[in-house]
């Protein structure tokens, strides 16, 4: 609670459950339970989390449309004396969640900021998955476009873990499976709830599988790092959209760059029709 007049408030960064509530560690908890305030995503869903632990708190709206401005009231507050936790609906705070502008605020300014450890959905399927640790990479909400994602999954040179929605998925693992039909990986879905799902298969076995059974729920997707020719693929298809945007006609461009890259012509002129006709 708020110290002495002219004692240094703080700001302490807890991680809350990504989907079962009794994953919240017993610090966070007592830093959810002796704040002033309680900056949250969204004030309905922390307090579902404090009921279920018996605590009440002032709460304070900090999402991604209000950031900006909220994060220089939260400041004047804790240079007032005042602690103020940060949570966001599930996991751990600025992954993928607001919470960024506040914190760079806090350092700025020279305050305290405390980060607490706690759930993550990235590194829960990351683990969850069976691929190797050793180096990964996030990289966030996949991109949407066609072409950017298969420069990232071609490109990718760890283990790639990243978020997914349930619409896309299919469409994102037949972009996978046209790199490397082989490649390995897992799709983690509701992690830590009653429907939890984690199914490790080939690209081109999960691409089937969910363009049959489209699924549902928050989904993680992690992916094996890139074998050669993925990124071989990778940078001829994008040798051939350069090739065809300056006016070169796309069969006799693909044959040439084939001639090039150990990539077959017909393979590069379908992945530049799907391309197109997917209007991305």
């Amino acid at each position: 609670m708020t110290g002495a007049e002219g004692a240094a408030g703080r700001l302490i960064v807890c991680p809350t459950p990504i989907g079962n509530l009794r994953d919240v560690t017993l610090r966070v908890l007592d830093a959810l339970g002796d704040a002033d305030a309680i900056a949250c995503e969204d004030t309905r869903h922390t307090r579902v989390l404090l009921a279920r632990h018996g605590l009440t708190a002032r709460l304070v709206s900090l999402h991604e449309h209000n950031e900006g401005a909220r994060s220089g009231e939260l400041l004047a507050r804790i240079r007032a004396g005042e602690t103020i936790a940060l949570v966001s609906d599930a996991g751990t705070p600025l992954v993928c969640d607001p919470g960024f502008a506040l914190v760079r605020a806090c350092l700025q300014a020279g305050v305290e900021v405390d980060v607490l450890p706690g759930p993550s959905a990235v590194t829960t399927a990351l683990v969850a998955s069976g691929l190797p640790v050793q180096r990964w990479l996030f990289g966030g909400f996949l991109p949407r476009r066609r072409a950017e994602l298969a420069a990232l999954l071609a490109g990718a040179e760890q283990t790639l873990v990243a978020f997914e929605s349930p619409r896309r998925l299919a469409a994102t693992l037949a972009t996978l499976a046209e790199l490397d039909a082989d490649r390995p990986a897992a799709v983690c879905r509701e992690l830590t709830k009653r429907h939890q799902e984690v199914r490790r298969d080939t690209a081109a076995a999960l691409a089937a599988h969910y363009r049959r059974t489209p699924p549902r729920g928050e989904i993680v997707l992690v992916i094996g790092a890139a074998g050669a020719g993925a990124s071989t693929r990778a940078e001829a298809l994008t040798a051939l959209r350069e090739l065809v945007a300056a006016g070169a006609r796309a069969r006799p461009a693909a044959a040439a760059v084939s001639k090039l890259a150990d990539v077959g012509a017909n393979e590069l002129y379908r992945a530049l029709t799907s391309e197109r006709t997917s209007g991305q």
